[in-house]
């Protein structure tokens, strides 16, 4: 296999030449041209401060079908309870700043200020989306990501109280349900989202999946009508 050192120009070889681990290329920027072409093609940004930015394909990839989430018995009575407010694409800026923050088992982070500038850029856009879980107007957890057709890449996700961040997820899944969302990607094996109906599945599948999905119409722009309002 062949890791491709990227020019100029916002064009990707074939996602499923990546090497064993995952890596399709190196190099190149975080431009919103590049980075949409990126997804689209199943390839996605993965690197830390101070290293060239790695492209990734990974296989298997996990993925969540939408209709597929797992609630357990005491998930589900935290949502009867309805502790918290939702909403979209009200804060992404803090959101995708508080996701860049390490976690106690971390020791640093993989959220680049590069990474933060571009994200933002794609959030302006309309292509990147934020969920902002609140208690008592304040945000509590969240997590952000792409929105590319009825395919959601699903980036990070943070949580100041117990139970935030899953709350939240299963709120977001329920939305993309109804919309009609295909799949959203979770890109790398997590212990903590298989809990909750993540599964992996061989990269030319999700490839396949993606392209189905990528023949719907982009909903670029505000997520913010799919607000929750207690």
């Amino acid at each position: 296999m062949t890791v491709y050192l990227l020019g100029k120009e916002p064009v990707f070889p074939p996602a499923d030449e990546a090497d064993p681990i995952g890596i399709i290329a190196v190099g190149g920027d975080l431009s919103p041209e590049r980075l949409i072409a990126a997804y689209s093609r199943g390839i996605f940004p993965w690197y830390s401060e101070g290293e060239p930015i790695l492209w990734w394909s990974p296989d298997p990839r996990l993925v969540l079908f939408p209709d597929e989430i797992h609630i357990s018995g005491s998930l589900r009575r935290l949502l009867n309870r309805n502790p918290f407010e939702i909403t979209f694409d009200r804060s992404f800026d803090a959101i995708i700043e508080a996701c860049q923050q390490p976690r106690k088992y971390q020791g640093e982070t993989w959220i680049t200020e590069e990474m933060i500038t571009a994200y933002k850029r794609l959030h302006e856009l309309g292509y990147a989306h934020s969920l902002e879980v609140r208690r008592n107007d304040e945000i509590v957890g969240g997590l952000y990501g792409v929105s590319l057709g009825r395919c959601f890449f699903a980036e990070s996700m943070f949580h100041r109280v117990d139970n935030a961040s899953k709350f939240g997820m299963v709120r977001f899944v329920q939305k993309l349900n109804e919309l009609d969302f295909r799949i959203m990607d979770c890109q790398v094996s997590s212990s903590h989202l298989k809990t909750m109906g993540a599964r992996e599945i061989p990269r030319k599948e999700f490839l396949d999946l993606l392209t189905e999905s990528g023949q719907k119409e982009n909903l670029k722009g505000s997520w913010s009508f799919l607000d929750d309002h207690k």
